[in-house]
């Protein structure tokens, strides 16, 4: 545990990180990178190029300052980043790296303010968030190693098919190489794949949400091709090998009876379908209500699979928006308010999964019809932002 003046020294240099802002995180990436350029192989440079990955860090910091006596408020952010940590394939021994740098470039930006009483004080508080990481991590992956079909670190496995679902969607069945049982994953899951494109000089990895529920022999991942490692993928065929870390994510469905709503736009239905596929198969009579929009009809993935399952299952419906084209039950901007009689805005649990603005979109329109913040889940690709 960390003492009172610890707690009251870091909280003290929030106004300094105000201050100085995200140039601190970009300063600390470039540093990072300059001195230990292996780690270009671990983290997604593409978010470094945008800019995303220094905003969040730079969130991440501020947060962990501000509730540095009570991390329990950050208990869920934690959660995700310990899984996403997971399928980067994550160690004890890059924290250390990390928080040298961390500290150094504290140290660098600001020597006036970070007095050698303010460097134990972050010194103390980086510590304690490592072992909070660690711990969390490192269970993470044994059970995930103990599980029937389990592993650690990559596996080889091969792409056994290839299907297009869309003008854009293309979903890739993978099967492990030696032929054994995969370990179940949590439907909402994602799995971390690793790529060598020749397009660049980094080992490249991504992370895809499994698109179909858990059969422990395979998974589906379906990708939309835009971006340096999607298109590469894209390119592969059937018989190609991949290298695959195990299931990770929290984003996943959770146990209950109440009515589910279900919520996407573009390839933001993938850990829905699976989500979908295993309420259709543990609770088929459980009424479901499945929301998506995208461009037009040529955009719409999996349209005939979600026809089937309608036409199956009596509690389940569907609802589409196309932005422009016939062929949808609206068009434009998907208004849930249409749906206001139709909808368990009362008592429903929703997910919600796609571009950003159109998650911040969708939440608010959900609150704004009554619908609780605790029964609204969501996931968000990429470093993780609140909506």
């Amino acid at each position: 545990m960390l003492s009172e003046k610890t707690i009251q020294v870091v909280k003290s240099t929030l106004p300094l990180l105000a201050e100085a802002g995200p140039q601190v995180t970009e300063y600390f990436y470039d540093r990072m990178f300059s001195y230990n350029p292996e780690l270009k192989n671990i983290f997604n440079m593409t978010h470094q190029k945008s800019g995303h990955q220094q905003f969040a860090l730079f969130n991440a910091l501020a947060a962990y300052a501000a509730n540095i006596d009570n991390l329990e408020v950050l208990k869920s952010a934690l959660a995700r980043i310990n899984h996403k940590h997971t399928s980067y394939h994550i160690l004890p021994e890059h924290y250390s790296i990390v928080g040298g740098h961390l500290i150094a470039t504290l140290k660098e930006l600001l020597p006036e303010q970070f007095t050698p009483e303010v460097e134990y004080a972050w010194r103390e508080a980086y510590a304690l968030l490592a072992d909070v990481c660690i711990t969390e991590e490192m269970a993470l992956y044994q059970k995930t190693k103990q599980a029937k079909g389990g592993w650690f670190g990559t596996r080889l496995f091969t792409i056994t098919k290839k299907h297009v679902e869309s003008d854009s969607i293309t979903s890739f069945t993978l099967t492990p190489c030696d032929g054994k049982p995969v370990v179940s994953h949590l439907p909402g899951q994602y799995l971390g794949i690793k790529v060598h494109s020749k397009k660049t000089e980094n080992t490249q990895i991504r992370q895809y949400s499994i698109s179909q529920k858990s059969n422990g022999e395979n998974y589906r991942i379906s990708v939309k091709r835009e971006g340096l490692v999607s298109n590469y993928l894209h390119s592969l065929d059937e018989g190609e090998h991949i290298e695959v870390y195990p299931p990770a994510g929290d984003f996943v469905l959770r146990e209950s009876n109440c009515p589910v709503v279900f919520i996407s736009a573009g390839v933001g239905q993938t850990p829905l379908l699976a989500m979908l596929q295993s309420l259709l198969d543990k609770q088929p009579s459980q009424p479901i209500h499945y929301l998506h929009a995208c461009d037009n009809a040529a955009q719409y993935a999996f349209k005939d699979y979600l026809l089937s399952e309608v036409n199956t299952h009596q509690g389940l419906s569907c609802f589409t928006w196309f932005k422009e084209g016939a062929g949808a039950d609206f068009t434009g901007l998907m208004d849930v308010a249409l749906l206001t009689e139709k909808l368990p805005l009362s008592d429903g649990a929703f997910y919600i999964c796609g571009p950003i603005a159109f998650m911040a979109l969708i939440k608010q329109q959900l609150v704004n019809l009554g619908v609780a913040a605790e029964r609204i889940h969501y996931e968000v690709f990429g470093p993780h932002q609140s909506l």
